[in-house]
């Protein structure tokens, strides 16, 4: 103590130049001297610990070990940082507690030993410290992958453990390449490209989708978040990945979903137009189709009550003739729309039997033979009087007798209706020829439509589902019914049925 006050005024000059804390302490752990950093490191006032004891400025926990390192430090006498490898801290005299490093120093002065403690306050190094371990845990940890590679050589210097998990390779691989190494869809000139603004400092960031190719050669798409930074004196790019592949899935899946619904809703809409066009032209149809022949029939029958003389027979047979053809009409009328019912309803039996081609076919232009017009005949076809089909007789009768009588129907007088049957490859052909209006070239694609009637034949007789039924029920039995046709020369509808075991 008495060194010290002898020389007091040369301690204290030499000290307070010194910014670091100084506290001088005797082998009994007795304050002999302080600089003022050291008291405003720890609170007190100028002379203010000068004789407390060393234990004043150690918060109370560390007491004890701090006296064996000190007796063990004083013993060898080496100048060293005080608790390496441990975390030490002071007390200040207002009771709180920071972080220090201490830096001890032995000396000898008049046969007296004393210890110098250079005290450094290191706690906003500590925080930054805590700051970076909190960061490099956040980088580590982070589900996203992150990247840092040089800006000049493109070679990686760091990744966190997420994109080495997703990526497969270890670090040690990975700080051996660059990005092109894992992007297959980019050469280095169009990398770069890609990158320039970053080099121009024209942009801050870059944002793009591309494809990342793993270690074991599978890839997933990902979005990239790219940025120029400063580490140091050298520059580097820092890369956020982002595995978008659940998002592309859910995108892809939503954008089909989204296609199908509007699909599916599109389609209601044109079934929902097309049904308000078929309420309309079936309001028309009854309207125009049941009016004529009833009111026929009304008139004839109102012409009959006149004729009551026995005399006047024949003019009764004949009123009673067209009430007959007329009642004839509307009930085929109304057996089609039946048949349009029971084909949209699915309730449609079909029974395939063996028969002679020759009968139907004979029936059929029998039928047809009293509905021709002056001068028209049928031409019958050659070859099929053998022929044993197996098939649904009632339907090819229907199919037959539709086309035969809208050929007889839309003909003039002296023309020719020709029928042909040919058989190649399990597949007869019907082919019906006629030499009448035609279609209108614009029309034909609506012809299989319900209830549609082209323009030059609205004067006619008829419903307009005649073919669509033809249609539906050779489809339902496999068969097919095409046509051509040319305004004002003439139609061939061709039936292609599929029939097996056919014998001639």
């Amino acid at each position: 103590m008495k060194v010290f006050e002898k020389n007091e005024n040369i301690f204290k000059i030499l000290s307070e130049a010194i910014s670091e804390g100084i506290v001088v302490v005797n082998k009994e752990q007795t304050i002999v001297a302080t600089n003022g950093s050291a008291n405003e490191i720890f609170g007190y006032e100028v002379d203010e610990l000068t004789g407390e004891p060393l234990h004043k400025l150690i918060p109370g926990q560390y007491h004890k070990q701090h006296k064996t390192h000190f007796d063990n430090f004083v013993d060898d006498q080496e100048k060293r940082t005080m608790g390496q490898g441990r975390e030490l801290y002071g007390l200040c005299k207002d009771g709180t507690t920071f972080p220090v490093e201490v830096g001890l120093n032995p000396f000898t002065i008049y046969d007296s030993d004393y210890v110098m403690a250079l005290v450094i306050d290191i706690s906003e190094r500590k925080q930054s410290e805590q700051e970076l371990k909190h960061w490099a845990k956040i980088f580590d940890e982070s589900l996203n992958e992150i990247f840092i590679f040089d800006a000049h050589s493109l070679q990686f210097l760091d990744v966190n453990s997420g994109a080495l998990k997703n990526i497969g390779y270890s670090l040690e691989e990975i700080r051996k390449m660059t990005p092109l190494d894992i992007k297959p869809k980019f050469t280095k000139i169009k990398f770069l490209d890609l990158i320039e603004p970053l080099y121009q400092r024209t942009k801050e960031k870059l944002q793009f989708e591309t494809v990342h190719e793993r270690k074991d050669g599978s890839t997933y798409p990902a979005e990239i978040h790219l940025q120029l930074s400063d580490m140091g004196a050298d520059q580097v790019f820092v890369a956020i990945i982002l595995d978008i592949t659940d998002r592309k899935s859910y995108t892809e899946k939503l954008e089909k979903t989204v296609q199908e619904r509007t699909e599916r809703l599109q389609e209601a809409l044109a079934k929902e137009k097309d049904l308000n066009e078929l309420k309309t032209k079936f309001l028309s149809l009854v309207s125009h189709e049941f009016k004529t022949p009833l009111s026929g029939i009304l008139t004839s029958a109102a012409l009959i009550e006149k004729y009551t003389k026995a005399d006047q027979q024949e003019k009764r047979d004949k009123h009673l003739a067209t009430i007959k053809n007329k009642v004839k009409y509307l009930t085929n009328i109304l057996n089609d729309f039946l048949s349009v019912e029971r084909l949209e309803s699915g309730n449609v039996n079909y029974k395939f039997t063996k028969f002679p081609l020759s009968k139907v076919i004979n029936e059929v232009i029998y039928d047809a033979n009293m509905l021709l017009k002056d001068g028209q005949r049928i031409k019958y076809p050659k070859d099929i009087g053998e022929y044993i089909i197996d098939f649904d007789e009632k339907i090819l009768e229907l199919v037959l007798t539709n086309l035969i009588r809208n050929a007889i129907k839309y003909s003039g007088e002296n023309t020719t209706i020709d029928l042909q049957v040919n058989y190649i490859d399990d597949l007869l052909t019907f082919s019906i020829i006629d030499e009448g209006i035609g279609i209108p070239e614009k029309e034909q694609v609506f012809i299989f439509k319900r209830y549609f009637r082209a323009e030059n034949a609205l004067l006619d007789q008829g419903t307009g589902i005649g073919l669509n039924i033809v249609k539906t029920h050779l489809e339902n039995l496999g068969g097919t019914i095409t046509f051509s046709s040319e305004e004002n020369k003439g139609s061939t509808f061709t039936v292609q049925i599929p029939v097996t075991n056919i014998h001639s």
